[in-house]
């Protein structure tokens, strides 16, 4: 109980140098690519499960937005991989870090921004200045839209940050009270120790949530600009 409660999302280092680099990597080894004409059976699960996602995800858009199938895809498989593979026992989980979340929120929210600018710049500008708008309240207006626009990716990086720490802070207290509870009532700590495998469940589901929430409100911001 000693232990630091955030000790779990500090940058892990290796001879004093950070592996953040390798980790973030190592999702990759889980989507093997394959050359034969039969796959097995775990190769057929993922690949079902992306042409599931990209179908009901992509078919909105038309043949700009298309063209972010592979991105888009590539994010969600790598944010759902990085946040399962953090639910493991000492393990780090780089989608707690706000620097990085915004870094993969930023660029690719800019992207869509520059799209809209190029092929919708009259529906673009007109966002800032809704139709009807009294004279008076035009400078306010154009602000208050500015603002709404520039904190599109903060927010989506400060929900997936919240959300995956917020469940490991759970996991982590509830881990150690029921650790804590062993000394003083085996029934109070059976079912602590319930409550914790049902949040555990839950957090993998979430997991897998909140990568999908990510790149669909990406792909809703991608809609609204091509």
């Amino acid at each position: 109980m000693n232990e630091n409660l955030f000790s779990s999302f500090i940058t892990p280092t290796m001879m004093g140098l950070p592996i953040v680099t390798l980790i973030i990597m190592f999702p990759s080894i889980l989507f093997p690519s394959t050359n034969r004409l039969i796959s097995n059976r775990l190769i057929s699960v993922q690949q079902w499960l992306l042409h599931l996602t990209s179908k009901q995800m992509m078919t909105i858009h038309n043949n700009n937005g298309q063209k972010w199938t592979l991105m888009l895809m590539s994010l969600i498989m790598f944010i759902g991989s990085t946040n399962l593979l953090g639910l493991l026992p000492h393990s780090f989980t780089p989608t707690t870090q706000l620097s990085m979340n915004l870094g993969m929120a930023i660029p690719l929210w800019t992207g869509t921004v520059i799209l809209g600018f190029r092929y919708k710049t009259k529906a673009s500008l007109a966002h800032f200045l809704p139709q009807g708008t009294p004279i008076p309240l035009i400078p306010m207006l154009i602000i208050i839209e500015t603002i709404s626009l520039l904190i599109q990716p903060v927010a989506l990086a400060v929900r997936l940050t919240a959300n995956i720490t917020a469940g490991h802070l759970l996991i982590h207290l509830i881990g150690g009270a029921t650790l804590a509870l062993l000394n003083i009532s085996m029934m109070t700590s059976f079912i602590t120790f319930i409550i914790l495998i049902l949040l555990t469940i839950l957090e993998f589901a979430v997991a897998l949530i909140q990568a999908y929430v990510f790149t669909l409100l990406l792909s809703l911001y991608l809609h609204d600009n091509t």
